[in-house]
């Protein structure tokens, strides 16, 4: 019995990327290229009809408000593997495309090597990073550590500015963490005291600042 075909949808809007992305799947991979679109319409409406494989995108190209959108379209085919090619990740998206589960993320100035590699283990379910990727996860993790070495904060006053930026009380992160809510007060003194901020919406600011903690985990 045959393999069934592999078809791939690519979601991107430029014309020289499809073309080269289009030849080099066909050529080097022997896979095949099942659709092309350019808008938000056109693939929900391909991931609907078709039973794509894969899924290569360029999110920046489409009119997703924010990480919500992105998921809520891939939800229609929840078994699609999803490769981000981009030419530009903040620290942010990366960690948003991570917390939606897109486990395959390149630039586009990846080699042909990166690409080839980053496409066959997407079609078998296994996570892959590109080098520039990895460069932001780890700049992102050193800037933490730094952070936290600089500012002195506990493991446990740190978890208490993650809990503020949720939008916590006071009495509600000491239910949480299960300590006297006086405890917890204590905690919100010393870190406002070590960080030289006045109040949560200043604590919150810094901590992003700083690394401490993402945009998409706060509320203020």
């Amino acid at each position: 019995m045959e393999s069934p075909v592999k078809e791939i949808i690519i979601a991107d809007t430029q014309f020289l990327i499809v073309r080269s992305l289009s030849e080099l799947i066909l050529e080097e991979m022997h896979l095949t290229v099942g659709q092309v679109v350019n808008t938000r319409f056109e693939l929900e409406l391909a991931i609907v009809n078709m039973t794509p494989s894969l899924l290569i995108i360029d999110i920046n190209h489409f009119d997703f408000e924010g990480m919500p959108d992105l998921r809520k379209t891939l939800s229609l085919n929840r078994s699609m593997p999803v490769l981000v090619l981009t030419n530009s990740l903040t620290k942010n998206e990366l960690t948003g495309l991570n917390s939606i589960g897109i486990k395959n993320i390149l630039f586009k100035s990846a080699t042909e090597e990166e690409l080839v590699t980053g496409v066959k283990l997407a079609l078998q379910g296994k996570k892959y990073h590109g080098q520039e990727v990895m460069d932001i996860m780890m700049e992102s993790a050193e800037s933490k550590r730094s952070v936290h070495e600089n500012t002195s904060l506990t493991g446990s006053e740190i978890d208490v500015v993650k809990l503020i930026a949720e939008g916590m009380t006071t009495k509600e992160i000491a239910s949480r963490k299960h300590v006297s809510f006086h405890t917890i007060i204590t905690h919100r003194k010393n870190i406002f005291r070590k960080l030289k901020v006045n109040n949560a919406s200043e604590l919150v600011m810094y901590a992003i600042r700083a690394g401490i903690i993402d945009t998409i985990e706060y509320q203020i």
